[in-house]
């Protein structure tokens, strides 16, 4: 795991050898154990090309240097991640008579560049970004993997190309005064993040996921080689009997391919089914114990730890618990947004990363259960999608005059009502799909924003680019694994692992698990009302009843309460007080609304609340002069 920067210019520029140097600097928590540079010009002296690294040894302790070249120096490679077939690859290539110096992964795919070239990627088993610097083409070529468990982001000016792991590199590019991305506000108050490829910096691009782009002579093309295939319709009708056995073999061959190291390694622990399940199949391939972490709250609703601990009972982990209160979120919120580069769009960041900060002091890599309920329909939305038509049926102003105003008086602890009653009366799925887990329809935005933001970046929205055949499940599904996982989820994973310089691991991502999965009928995911069916038939043998049907929790942090409480004047000095960034954004009135409905009570505003309150706070981290 690795943090990865690089520029390849045609500008006269003498100083890109130190900006290089900053990129690189500027990420070293990404890589703390080794850096290198590799720095050309092309013969005529008009392309100056820098690759960065910085590099957390996992694998290949002593021969896996990067930037890595191959045997005539015409190749030259930064990477960042993990392949997990690599073996596999190394024994094709060399009976294609390609000749291996070292036992790492990263010359792997030097080799398989040569053999394939652009094609490479789609080799590949693990997650990765990297970049290949063909010497003898004068061709730079970059790569990210299909769902995008790593990090690219790149910016393009004047015949400069500039790319990193994280955006703080980029932003070291001294002739540019960086602004703020305006057209994207409108989104990121829909979504709770900035959809790809746009980030809320103006010019500052995420490559997407399943995504190759080539920069040769000036010109720049972006590539699609993958898409997720829950985004064409399936054929089959019903489960067979040997699903499951099938199933649980895909995901312990997942398990087993990333418990390869030559550093010690652990796993998260919340006492959920996803990270229960990673731990037990864990065990059938450690001749040790599994070390194993968990993060609890003082506040009991939201404390997980008495089932994490369960599960390290069963299995007799090493396991190390950490337990946080409110006032570390106060204390390390403003961190995180730099790590992020973004605002912080969910609660969870704040205990992963204390999390992988605790962990880090036992191990330099863990498994997670991050994925799970994007590729096996793990969240109540799955079930309610398939609801939509039959709510509309219900005539218009049945549902707005009456059904909607009933459900929208009720106390919060019906929130899951409330959230799905409004949801399942958008017709339009670009509405209802964010919706679900975002903060705002686009009429609603409207609503709030000033009419100068509400812009519209003019993209084509991959995350709703599905065969109109395709069930509502797979649909959710396919907008899960393009938009909520890699711009949110996978993002946050990334961040706050490797703030902490830390390896996270995914089984449930594995690209062939979830082809598996995919050729599966809808009821082996979702089953009545019951979701993720085919892991809990799979994990019946190893898990306790009470961890396989328990309600599901997660990473919660009690913002709601903390802003009515501890949090609120912390919360109106922020987003009204004098010193405010963002209050010009919004309608006085619908701001005052907003935040009056949330401390009184009336209504539960949590989500929007912390999009705007971490809106402020990145502003005053990247732009308060």
């Amino acid at each position: 795991m690795c943090g990865i920067t690089g520029i390849v210019s045609t500008s006269s520029n003498r100083d890109l050898a130190y900006l290089l140097r900053e990129m690189t600097d500027v990420i070293s928590y990404r890589g703390p154990d080794d850096y290198g540079y590799y720095e050309t010009r092309s013969e005529q002296g008009k392309t100056y090309t820098g690759l960065g690294h910085r590099r957390l040894s996992i694998i290949d302790l002593s021969t896996g240097h990067q930037p890595m070249s191959n045997e005539d120096n015409s190749i030259h490679i930064v990477f960042n991640g993990e392949i997990y077939n690599f073996p596999e690859l190394r024994v094709d290539l060399v009976a294609k008579g390609h000749i291996f110096e070292t036992n790492s992964d990263t010359e792997a795919i030097i080799h398989l560049y040569e053999e394939y070239g652009p094609e490479c990627a789609q080799y590949l088993r693990g997650m990765f970004a990297f970049a290949i610097w063909d010497e003898t083409k004068e061709r730079l070529f970059l790569a990210r993997d299909r769902f995008g468990k790593k990090p690219l982001f790149y910016f393009l000016h004047n015949g400069t190309l500039l790319f990193s792991s994280e955006i703080k590199s980029i932003l070291r590019y001294s002739e540019i005064k960086f602004e703020i991305n305006h057209i994207v506000l409108a989104d990121y108050l829909i979504y709770r993040y900035a959809p790809g490829p746009y980030t809320l910096f103006k010019g500052i691009m995420k490559l997407q996921p399943g995504c190759s782009a080539v920069w040769e002579k000036g010109r720049f093309q972006i590539n699609r080689y993958y898409s997720p295939p829950d985004g064409k319709p399936n054929q089959a009708r019903s489960s067979q009997p040997h699903v499951v056995k099938s199933f649980l073999h895909e995901l312990d061959e997942a398990v087993r391919i990333r418990m390869v190291s030559d550093v010690p390694y652990g796993a998260f622990l919340s006492g959920g089914i996803d990270s229960s399940a990673i731990v037990a199949l864990m065990t059938r391939h450690s001749s040790f114990p599994v070390k194993t972490f968990s993060v609890g709250f003082k506040e009991e609703q939201y404390n997980e730890a008495s089932y994490a601990r369960m599960i390290a009972d069963k299995f007799r982990t090493e396991h190390h618990e950490l337990t946080i209160t409110a006032d570390h979120l106060m204390n390390e919120l403003p961190k995180l947004i730099y790590h992020r580069d973004a605002p912080v769009s969910e609660t969870a960041d704040i205990p992963i990363f204390l999390l992988s900060q605790y962990a880090r002091q036992t191990v330099k890599m863990v498994l997670t259960g991050e994925g799970s309920d994007e590729m096996l329909g793990g969240y109540p939305k799955h079930v309610y999608e398939r609801f939509v038509p039959m709510y509309q049926i219900f005539p218009e102003f049945i549902r707005s005059g009456a059904i909607e105003p009933l459900i929208r008086a009720l106390p919060y602890r019906f929130y899951r009502a409330k959230t799905a009653i409004a949801n399942l009366g958008l017709s339009d799925k670009r509405d209802r799909l964010p919706r679900w887990f975002g903060s705002l329809t686009r009429d609603e935005v409207g609503e709030l924003l000033e009419r100068s933001y509400l812009k519209k970046p003019n993209i084509d929205d991959i995350q709703f680019d599905t065969d109109p055949a395709t069930s509502r499940l797979r649909q959710i599904l396919y907008f899960d694994q393009t938009s909520w996982l890699p711009d949110n989820l996978l993002e946050r994973g990334d961040r706050m692992t490797m703030a902490a310089s830390l390896e996270a691991r995914m089984p449930f991502m594995d690209h062939k698990l979830a082809e598996f999965i995919s050729t599966l009928p809808d009821n082996c995911r979702v089953h009545g009302m019951t979701t993720k069916w085919i892991l809990r038939e799979a994990m019946k043998p190893f898990l306790p009843h009470e961890i396989i049907y328990r309600p599901k929790i997660g990473f919660r942090v009690p913002v709601n309460e903390w802003f009515q409480n501890s949090m609120k004047e912390y919360l109106y000095d922020h987003l009204t007080g004098p010193g405010s960034l963002t209050t010009g954004y919004y309608k006085k009135s619908a701001l005052t609304k907003i935040l009056e409905e949330h401390v009184s009570g009336r209504q539960n505003h949590e989500k929007l609340l912390w999009c705007l309150l971490n809106l402020e706070l990145w502003h005053k981290e990247y732009f308060r002069s």
